[in-house]
């Protein structure tokens, strides 16, 4: 039966025939294809299983695995993500809209009605604090930014010096400076008595006054300005200026000015800033920053940018984001969402129309099921069918229930059975012996001839 395949055949007729049926026929919904009398006690387990998964549910949200597991998976998923570069994370476009947006969120800010108004009560108020403060410009400033306003005065004096040198030294200075010494000669010269005018020539002093101003003076003023002990003077006197002024009290300094001219001065200061602030070139620096920014973060990574900005940062966002999560699965709601979810999701399993399953199932994939049962069937039975028929006396299963089987109804089953049996016979043989007999008396009939 195995080697000619005939069991297999069969096998295979019957699967595929089960499989015709099963998938070619229309199925109700899921309650509906129950029989009456299971369906209750079907209805009853899911309804005591939707509770118990309920508790389950409900329990597990709460419990140290599912804090930990959250932990988990948030410091994975945050890793990965800020593993991530920001230019492989951000497209141009966006990039380009994060700028532009700062850039009009900018020149709204500046331009809105108000915006001066603020700048004048911000200036105004921090100016009319220092001209009430007693404190001093040193106490003011820092150390450092002393030093650096000194630095840069003094850096600035050899320019200034050569400057004075050159102006000391120019023709037009001189010629100025002949001219007052002329003018004070011929007043001398004037004043002179004749004897003297004499031996003294006016055109000599006037070309010894030439040759001082325009050879020796100059070279003089500017062997002198330019040399070094009167840049250290200049130096030593700016930082003297410097600490007097920073030495005063702010009180002091500006309770000087007038009061229509501190108004003044605040107005202009005001006026100054909101020109600057509303002004293109500062638009288009804010502009031209944040694209710098963007261009240094975009080769880094999200985690690295945002450890610039707070090395603790990523530590916390995790610590957040875990304490939310886990805040909002251990709360009751939360578990009564969840299972209203799983309730409705069986009820419409329940009650929803399944339809053909031919419908829902490939025809490759019934198939390779067939296939698959076939072959286990077929397998199945040549190792356990020749054991199970060698094991199965059916002789002996028959003559030990003829024996057990009680002597009386025996007998009343045999004459039942006989004499239906006889009935059947003597029906048949009254029946073929009408048929004999006539058929006699028409062999007679016809074979008959009077006479002989």
């Amino acid at each position: 039966m195995f080697e000619t395949s005939f069991f297999e055949r069969k096998v295979e007729d019957f699967v595929g025939v089960y499989t015709g049926e099963l998938l070619a026929k229309v199925y109700p919904s899921f309650i509906d294809a129950l029989p009456s009398q299971v369906r209750a006690p079907i209805l009853d387990t899911i309804s005591a299983l939707q509770y118990r998964l309920a508790e389950y549910i409900a329990a597990m949200l709460k419990s140290e695995e599912t804090a930990a597991a959250i932990r988990r998976f948030v410091d994975r998923q945050l890793d990965e993500l800020l593993a991530r570069r920001i230019e492989n994370t951000f497209s141009e476009d966006v990039f380009r809209e994060i700028a532009g947006f700062a850039q009009a969120r900018f020149d709204r800010l500046v331009n809105e009605a108000g915006f001066e108004q603020k700048i004048g009560d911000f200036v105004s108020g921090r100016l009319d604090d220092l001209a009430k403060s007693t404190e001093t410009l040193a106490e003011t400033f820092t150390p450092e930014t002393v030093a650096f306003l000194k630095e840069r005065i003094d850096s600035q004096v050899p320019p200034i010096v050569h400057h004075l040198a050159d102006i000391a030294t120019s023709q037009n200075t001189r010629k100025q400076i002949g001219a007052l010494i002329k003018r004070e000669v011929d007043e001398y010269y004037e004043q002179l008595s004749l004897l003297k005018k004499i031996f003294i020539s006016r055109e000599r002093i006037h070309r010894e006054v030439d040759e001082l101003v325009n050879k020796t003076l100059p070279k003089r003023i500017e062997e002198y300005l330019r040399g070094p002990a009167f840049e250290q003077e200049a130096e030593a006197f700016l930082n003297a200026t410097i600490d007097n002024v920073l030495a005063r009290p702010l009180n002091a300094l500006i309770g000087q000015i007038e009061s229509e001219k501190f108004d003044s001065i605040k107005s202009q200061i005001t006026h100054r800033i909101v020109e600057m602030t509303q002004s293109d070139e500062l638009s288009q620096s804010v502009l031209n920053y944040v694209n710098e920014a963007f261009a240094r973060l975009r080769p880094q990574t999200l985690g690295a940018a945002l450890g610039q900005l707070d090395p603790e940062a990523i530590d916390r966002a995790k610590e957040f984001l875990t304490k939310s999560l886990l805040g909002l699965l251990s709360r009751d709601d939360t578990a009564q969402t969840i299972n209203l979810i799983l309730s409705s999701q069986i009820e419409r399993l329940l009650i929803s129309p399944i339809g053909r399953l031919g419908d829902h199932v490939s025809e490759h994939s019934m198939k390779r099921a067939s296939a698959a049962l076939v072959e286990r069937i077929t397998t199945a039975a040549r190792e356990r069918l020749p054991n199970a028929i060698a094991e199965f006396d059916v002789g002996g299963l028959v003559r030990k229930k003829v024996s057990d089987y009680p002597i009386e109804k025996l007998e009343a089953l045999v004459l039942s059975v006989a004499q239906h049996h006889l009935k059947t016979i003597e029906l048949f043989g009254a029946v073929i012996g009408f048929f004999i007999g006539v058929a006699q008396v028409i062999y007679f009939w016809l074979t008959y001839i009077p006479g002989r």
